[in-house]
């Protein structure tokens, strides 16, 4: 374990091929959790790879994690300026291609990818108008995608919240189908914090290699740090990924 990544017990997996894994992290003006999404991916035990979103280089990661923040000052909508830098038309394209890269959005990137059009419906203010930070308890819906192959159907799990235009919003149509179609890849359990609809945490393309959510996984990797000091389900959703890769290869 090396001494940036100091964590109470070894939580990182051993090395092995999913060690060679590079996984891009992107900054763009106003990113807040880039360097702990960083530190997650190397947790899990892959190489993270900056992107900075100005580039148009995906620098031949194997995944992209959008971490959440305030890109651009959340000025007109969440992630309304952001959908717009080259790197998102790089990652789009990749995401949408045949290879089908998968893509991570956390929080602000979970806005990002909505704006781009990557995944459905929008993110809109809280419905009770304020920031809201809490240990949020979630159910996996499905498991069966890039970043959640980790997790059992139907497992409860504690993430980190903090936002404050988190309410998911799509018509009754769009509902419908994530329902149908099994994308609603995560639900919040006891309380619905932000008005979403349907109690909508997050949710996945047809293809289950982009998912977007709320809460914050890269802040529940670690014993000592996580929800309620002991938590880390959060490091499923990085070590999914590295199954995920090994399994298309081969």
């Amino acid at each position: 374990m090396s001494a940036e990544l100091p964590l109470i017990g070894d939580y990182s997996t051993p090395s092995t091929e999913l060690s060679g894994a590079r996984i891009g992290v992107v900054t763009f003006p106003g990113t807040l959790d880039d360097r702990d999404a960083a530190r997650a991916v190397r947790a899990a035990g892959a190489e993270a790879v900056s992107l900075w979103h100005a580039d148009t280089d995906l620098q031949d990661v194997d995944a992209v994690v959008i971490p959440g923040g305030f890109s651009y000052g959340d000025y007109l909508r969440a992630g309304a300026i952001s959908r717009f830098a080259p790197m998102m038309a790089k990652i789009a394209d990749a995401a949408n291609s045949d290879a089908k890269l998968p893509v991570l959005g956390i929080c602000n990137g979970f806005q990002i990818l909505t704006e781009s059009h990557l995944l459905p419906g929008s993110m809109i203010k809280n419905d009770h108008l304020k920031f809201i930070c809490r240990d949020q308890l979630l159910r996996v819906e499905n498991n069966q995608t890039a970043w959640t192959n980790g997790f059992e159907a139907g497992q409860e799990i504690t993430i980190v919240l903090k936002n404050q235009d988190g309410q998911y919003v799509a018509d009754e149509k769009v509902l419908d189908e994530l329902e149908a179609e099994n994308r609603i890849a995560f639900s919040y359990v006891g309380w619905n914090p932000n008005g979403s609809r349907r109690s909508i945490a997050g949710v996945s393309n047809k293809a289950g290699n982009v998912v977007g959510l709320m809460p914050h996984p890269e802040h529940a990797i670690e014993a000592g740090f996580g929800p309620d000091h002991r938590g880390t389900d959060g490091l499923a959703f990085f070590t999914s990924v590295l199954t995920h890769l090994v399994g298309g290869k081969k």
